[in-house]
C-alpha cells in the first residue's frame, strides 16, 4: 500500500490569494481616537458603523438610504455637514443593526457609483456626536481644503485655490479697470482705426 500525505487545501487559498478580501477595512485610524490599539481593533471588530466618502455635496439622505439598504436594514444615516454653513459637504456615516451587514456592504457596495462618482466605504469605530461636521480650516473636509482641481459636485475648487482665484481675480480688476472716461481726441483716433465715419466738420476744411 502507498501512503499518501494529507493537505490542508485552505493553507494554499491562504498563501496564493490574489484578490484581497472585499470586506477588509483599511489601515487608516482616526487620529481622533480617544484609546488604545487593542481597544481600537476589537472595537473594528464588532462595529455596526461605516464611514462613506467622496460623495457629491447634492447626494440625498434618501439617495443613501435607497443603495445602502441593499446590504442589510439600516439603523441610521449621519450626514457630514461643513462646520460653518451646516450643509453637506462630501461624507457620511451608515450605521447597520448587524456587524455583518457592516461588512456585506463593503464587499457589494464598496466602490460602487453614486451621482456619478465612485464612493468609498471603510468600517468604522463608531459614530460620537461632534464628527458630523468637518474638520477643516473653512469648515469643510481637510481633502478639499488642499484640492487643485475644479470639482463642481464638490463645491468647485478646494479651498485654497479658491482663495487664489479669488485674489488673481481681483488683481486683475485692478489692473484693467475700464477706463471712464475717454480722454479729448482719442475717440477720433479711435474710430478712424476701426474704419468709422469721422465727424463732419463745419467749413471747407
Amino acid at each position: 500500500m502507498i501512503a499518501t500525505a494529507s493537505f490542508d487545501h485552505s493553507l494554499l487559498e491562504d498563501r496564493f490569494t490574489i484578490v484581497p478580501r472585499l470586506d477588509r477595512p483599511s489601515t487608516y485610524k482616526d487620529n481622533q481616537y480617544q484609546g488604545s490599539t487593542d481597544q481600537w481593533e476589537n472595537d473594528m471588530n464588532k462595529t455596526t458603523t461605516l464611514y462613506v466618502g467622496n460623495l457629491s455635496f447634492y447626494t440625498t439622505e434618501e439617495q443613501l438610504y435607497e443603495l445602502f439598504s441593499k446590504a442589510g436594514e439600516i439603523k441610521r444615516i449621519i450626514m457630514g455637514l461643513s462646520r460653518n454653513t451646516k450643509t453637506p459637504c462630501g461624507f457620511c456615516f451608515v450605521e447597520y443593526y448587524t456587524h455583518e451587514n457592516a461588512l456585506e456592504c463593503m464587499k457589494y457596495v464598496n466602490g460602487t457609483k453614486l451621482d456619478e462618482r465612485i464612493i468609498r466605504t471603510d468600517l468604522d469605530p463608531g459614530f460620537k456626536e461632534g464628527r458630523q461636521f468637518g474638520r477643516g480650516r473653512s469648515g469643510g473636509q481637510v481633502r478639499d481644503e488642499y484640492r487643485q482641481e475644479y470639482d463642481e459636485a464638490r463645491g468647485g475648487w478646494g479651498h485654497m485655490r479658491a482663495k487664489q482665484e479669488e485674489e488673481r481675480k481681483r488683481q486683475q480688476e485692478e489692473s484693467y479697470e475700464a477706463i471712464a472716461t475717454v480722454p479729448a481726441g482719442a475717440e477720433l483716433q479711435i474710430n478712424s482705426r476701426l474704419g468709422h465715419a469721422s465727424p463732419s466738420h463745419d467749413g471747407p476744411y
